[in-house]
């Protein structure tokens, strides 16, 4: 079907950008002590690799975007209609928006503009306590955050990552032992973003919120040392997946097509 293998490698170079991002946070918080959030790490990318780097990460990370969004629209990966696949698609819809949003900043920066001049999660919450209801909106952003922190948690004890790999990846110890430190780091960071959401409910106050950055500001030293480590990691297991990524299951192919021809 025309079209499947060019969408194949775009949602393969939205890996390949995302183990670069991961790694870059990872590396900067190990190696320098310095905290970044995912703009940062792309403006370190950008000093590193140029714009023409960041333009390619821009292209994965919408191809990565728009994957992730037809996963949760029409069921690319095959999770059904019940509970769990319901949340697991919803999940991957949340996913795929934040990626758009990266590939936008990814732009940004590579055309010469300097990305966010301060904190997205502070700004975020700002916006949403500017409006009625908005403390509460928070409590809702905070219990989703907590939720995506259990399911990383959850994936890395239950090696779920492994079912979406290639059976001759899959089937690597050390590969299956990167995916769980990445899945645990994720999901630290994840609680954490969730707490500073609810700390900026409850005060009302918008400077309580932060992201990744932040979150790893927070953590102790020697437990920064692993989380930061876990998420280079992350960016490793991202590789593999740029690689061995189970993007062309055959059913997965079918439901496409029926997608595609019904439209």
């Amino acid at each position: 079907m025309p079209g499947i293998n060019g969408f194949e490698m775009l949602a393969r170079l939205g890996f390949a950008a995302r183990a670069l991002m991961y790694a870059a946070i990872g590396y900067l918080a190990l190696r320098l002590g310095r905290t970044e959030d995912n703009e940062g790490a792309l403006a370190y990318i950008q000093g590193v690799g140029g714009g023409i780097l960041l333009s390619i990460m821009a292209i994965g990370f919408l191809g990565y975007g728009v994957w992730r969004l037809s996963e949760a629209l029409i069921d690319t990966e095959g999770q059904g209609t019940g509970a769990k696949g319901i949340a697991q698609r919803l999940g991957g819809g949340v996913s795929g928006i934040i990626h758009l949003f990266l590939c936008w900043a990814a732009i940004g920066l590579a055309t010469g503009g300097k990305g966010s001049s301060s904190d997205s999660a502070e700004q975020g919450a700002s916006t949403a306590l500017a409006l009625p209801g908005g403390s509460w909106m928070l409590v809702v952003v905070a219990a989703i955050l907590l939720a995506l922190a259990a399911f990383q948690i959850v994936k890395a004890y239950r090696l779920g990552f492994l079912k979406h790999l290639d059976p001759a990846a899959a089937g690597r110890p050390w590969i299956a032992w990167v995916g769980r430190a990445g899945y645990l780091a994720r999901g630290v960071v994840f609680a954490m973003t969730a707490l500073f959401m609810w700390e900026a409910s409850r005060q009302e106050r918008a400077a309580a919120a932060g992201g990744m950055e932040q979150a790893l500001d927070r953590i102790p030293d020697d437990w920064q040392v692993l989380v930061a480590a876990g998420l280079f990691l992350f960016g490793v297991f991202s590789a593999v997946e740029a690689v061995y990524r189970r993007i062309t299951d055959p059913q997965v192919l079918d439901r496409l097509r029926r997608h595609v021809s019904a439209g």
